[in-house]
This record gives structure tokens, sequence and C-alpha cells, in this order.
């Protein structure tokens, strides 16, 4: 099964977030399908918090992809914001 979720990255303290399309079976930080997006929740300044490509994600729902719940509420909150 393939699921859409977070993938951590970055320093202690500091998180760093890749959305990526995976296979469920796959470890948290390990092998993915494609990287759709990222999310860096401590953005600051001119740092941009989020960046996803809607189109792949909708893409990958379509064909049967589980988003996590973070996910989903990231994929609302930037709906949200560009409609």
């Amino acid at each position: 099964m393939v699921v859409i979720r977070l993938a951590r990255g970055g320093a202690k303290k500091r998180p760093f977030y890749r959305i990526v399309a995976t296979d469920k079976r796959n470890s948290r930080d390990g092998r993915f399908l494609e990287k759709l997006g990222y999310f860096n929740p401590v953005a600051s300044g001119n740092e941009k918090r989020l960046e996803m490509n809607v189109e792949r994600v909708e893409h990958w729902i379509s064909k049967g992809a589980q988003p996590s719940d973070r996910v989903a509420s990231l994929v609302k909150e930037l709906s949200k914001t560009a409609a």
C-alpha cells in the first residue's frame, strides 16, 4: 500500500520534513517513490514554511495512496491559502 507521509531531516531541535510517497513497509526516512514537497515547521523570516506539488499529491491519492493525518491537514491548509 502506498502512503503519503513526512520523512524527517534537519538537525537536532531543527526539524525539516520532506513530503514523500512511499510504500507503507519502508522505514520513515528510508526509500521513497517520489518527493512531493517539503514542510519546515520552524521557518522564520523569508523561509517558506510549506511547498507542495498538489497535482502530484492528487495523482497519488487518485491511485489509492493514503495520506497521513499530518499530510492531509497540510494539503487542506495549502488549498485554503490558494483559494
